[in-house]
């Protein structure tokens, strides 16, 4: 069989959404399919459970309804229905009550931007949506605070300097005690009193309900409070308020977003693999992983508007598939890596290792037929940039698949807030049945809270080498020393003492000429 008869057999088509995915250069043959049937119909099965509002998060003891977002009747109660509907409405008022004019800031201003402080799936979706469909063209523009980073934030507000009058901030945390969130939070209201502004007045709460931070908001009269709810998880939680409100408020068509995630919802609730683009990535994470994971993904979109689509699928994918147990205990260390950035600069950069490197990764490419909204110049060769772009995408894929390396391709019409929808419930879904077919937990996470306990109590450790340094004034100490008195970690000791060194004007380091061996003074 030639490769263009065996494109028809692995080529997926929707004329209602035009997506279109190319998965013959994936190898993957009619015996393979026929194995792997009933565990393709296990993986269904269960992702039918799971919209019908079964525990599929059973860590934490909760549902999974991040599709309910888009098609709120298919929830499992009028109540969460009812809930889901009323948020877009309070999203679609607010935003209009803003962008009118009718909210103003403290100061009697018409908002022209809006700070996001919000961390993971709290900004990695909203960053992407709003990079690749409104930042050009805002009606607000965003900016975000989404580390705590001292440096990071102050570049935030020295932009925002002489408008601070004028920018909206959004505060988001599910559970209301992020710690990164919070520190963003407080950097913000210093932002804002150093101007002579109110915080409250310029502030809304994106939370779960009654948390600590919808507390607050409540208790500071905050301009509004937007929820969250235990059946979205972080990374799946762009298309509730998470995403809506900063998106709507900057411009971007979010009715069309969730109509785009909607209808690829549909086409991926079919049972038929061939009919359902999904399925068909599923099934292809699992013929090249071999089921137990450790392979590398690769995602190349040839489009600079879609530059930050792998960074956001990095969260979504390895945060939902990077475990260490199965559903019954066992240990199976399963996960995805995913890699990339945008086509064509990769031809410069790492392409020459896929291609010629080791045989550990396949490549998802990202194609977008139309190059831009105007005409485009001819640029040589009777050609313009745009037929250059696809042309390197293709001539990498060939590339590719002359040594061996698999690949498919996903290629939509055009960006646009429809098609971001698509591609945004295209992968969730994948992840979904993918996880169904290896029997993990794709919603939980809980190597992330294990760093985030760490980092506790390292504050903790910190705060008490700098006290042990002040009630002993004057006088040096090794880490060593400061570690046999708190009966701490030296090397975690050596390390904070050089923070506070490079930022507490009260602790000064005399370096050693082995630099482990350096003392420590307060000198308050």
């Amino acid at each position: 069989m030639d490769k263009w008869q065996a494109l028809h057999r692995r080529f997926f088509y929707s004329p209602k959404t035009k997506l279109m995915l190319d998965w013959e250069g994936l190898g993957i043959s009619d015996e393979f399919i026929a194995e792997n049937e009933s565990l393709l119909a296990k993986a269904f099965a269960g992702m039918d459970a799971l919209e019908s509002g079964a525990i599929a998060n059973p860590d934490e003891g909760r549902m999974v309804g991040h599709y309910w977002l888009r098609a709120p009747e298919l929830a499992p109660n009028g109540e969460i229905s009812g809930e889901i509907a009323d948020c877009l409405e309070a999203v679609t008022a607010f935003t209009k009550k803003v962008q009118e004019g009718e909210i103003l800031s403290e100061r009697g201003e018409k908002f022209k931007s809006v700070i996001v402080a919000g961390i993971g799936g709290s900004s990695l979706g909203p960053v992407f949506v709003y990079q690749a469909l409104a930042a050009r063209h805002a009606k607000l523009k965003l900016y975000f605070l989404d580390n705590t980073d001292p440096d990071g934030m102050d570049a935030v507000f020295e932009a925002l300097e002489d408008e601070a009058d004028t920018a909206l901030t959004v505060v988001i945390s599910k559970s209301g005690g992020t710690i990164e969130t919070r520190n963003c939070m407080e950097e913000a209201r210093a932002f804002y009193e150093a101007h002579g502004l109110s915080f409250a007045k310029h502030t809304v709460c994106i939370s779960g309900r009654d948390s600590k931070l919808d507390k607050v908001a409540q208790s500071e009269g905050w301009l509004e409070r937007f929820p969250m709810w235990d059946f979205v998880g972080g990374r799946t939680s762009v298309m509730a308020a998470v995403g809506l409100l900063p998106l709507a408020l900057a411009g971007v068509d979010t009715d069309a977003l969730l109509r785009g995630a909607a209808d690829c919802d549909a086409l991926t609730r079919c049972h038929d693999l061939t009919a359902n683009p999904a399925a068909i990535m599923a099934l292809g994470w699992y013929a090249c992983s071999g089921g137990r994971g450790g392979e590398t993904m690769v995602v190349l979109p040839y489009k600079n508007s879609l530059e930050l689509f792998a960074k956001y699928l990095q969260q979504l994918i390895m945060e939902s598939l990077g475990k260490e147990f199965d559903l019954d205990g066992n240990t199976v260390h399963q996960g995805l890596a995913v890699m990339g950035n945008k086509g064509s600069s990769d031809q410069h950069s790492y392409v020459q290792q896929l291609v010629a490197g080791p045989d550990n990764v396949f490549v998802t490419f990202v194609q977008v037929l139309r190059g831009r909204a105007g005409e485009s110049i001819t640029v040589g060769e009777e050609s313009t940039s745009g037929d250059y772009l696809h042309a390197f995408m293709l001539g990498t894929k060939k590339a590719l698949e002359d040594h061996g390396k698999r690949t498919m391709t996903l290629t939509i019409p055009e960006v646009n807030a429809y098609q971001i929808g698509q591609l945004i419930a295209l992968f969730e879904r994948a992840v979904g049945l993918y996880a169904q077919m290896v029997h993990i937990n794709a919603y939980d996470q809980p190597a992330v809270e294990w760093g985030k306990k760490a980092a506790g109590s390292l504050i903790a450790l910190k705060n008490s080498a700098r006290a042990y340094l002040a009630a002993n004034a004057g006088k040096a100490f090794t880490a060593e020393e400061v570690t046999a008195a708190l009966g701490a970690a030296a090397e975690d000791v050596f390390r904070l003492l050089l923070t506070l060194d490079a930022n507490d004007d009260a602790i000064t380091m005399s370096a050693a000429q082995n630099l482990l061996d350096s003392s420590f003074s307060y000198n308050g």
